[in-house]
């Protein structure tokens, strides 16, 4: 079972006209700040934002469940199905830890959030995280994994990584976010 979370950011259509209203495609590992960062992003600009593991939830889809690491085993076949339809209009964040389930044509730019190794570890502990799932994780993001399958996953020119350590680091990467998005805009129509 992947330890990688996503962010992606994808087409918005309006006046038949591709535009990006806001947001991208975030990885990272868990416990770096992709849900903070996407609800947030949502309201800022107005876009849908889609947790995978919510919506996995609540569709019950599932393939099983990982007894070592305490977690259901997410269909991801059926995740894509359930999601494609919506897609194809764009508008949405799509939070999770996986990057290589999702079709590159979905998104325009994906951003791979970083964190401390100690803060890190600190944040997965105070979610209960422990023993191999703490580790795995924790390596994770010294290995920089996440960052190396989102480079395998899609092109190399969509993929950027960003801080995230502190708020200040949250609304810089909102900011930079946003400015990206506002070019994207400028540059497509």
């Amino acid at each position: 079972m992947s330890v990688r979370q996503c962010w992606e950011v994808t087409k918005y259509t309006y006046s038949n006209a591709a535009i990006l209203r806001y947001y991208t495609g975030c990885r990272g590992t868990p416990g770096v700040g992709k849900t903070t960062l996407g609800k947030e992003l949502a309201q800022r600009t107005g876009l849908s934002y889609v947790n995978i593991g919510d919506l996995a939830q609540e569709g019950e889809l599932y393939d099983g469940y990982d007894e070592e690491y305490q977690c259901p085993i997410l269909d991801e076949d059926r995740v894509v199905d359930e999601l494609d339809d919506q897609m194809v209009d764009g508008g949405m964040i799509i939070d999770y830890h996986g990057c290589d389930l999702f079709p590159e044509r979905w998104f325009h730019i994906v951003f791979v959030l970083r964190t401390d190794n100690t803060q890190l570890y600190t944040r997965l502990e105070s979610r209960g995280y422990a023993g191999k799932k703490l580790q795995d994780n924790v390596q994770c993001e010294i290995f920089q994994t996440i960052y190396e399958e989102a480079m395998e996953a899609y092109s190399e020119d969509i993929v950027h990584q960003l801080t995230s350590n502190t708020p200040e680091d949250m609304d810089r990467n909102l900011e930079q976010i946003i400015q990206w998005s506002e070019q994207w805009v400028k540059d497509n129509n």
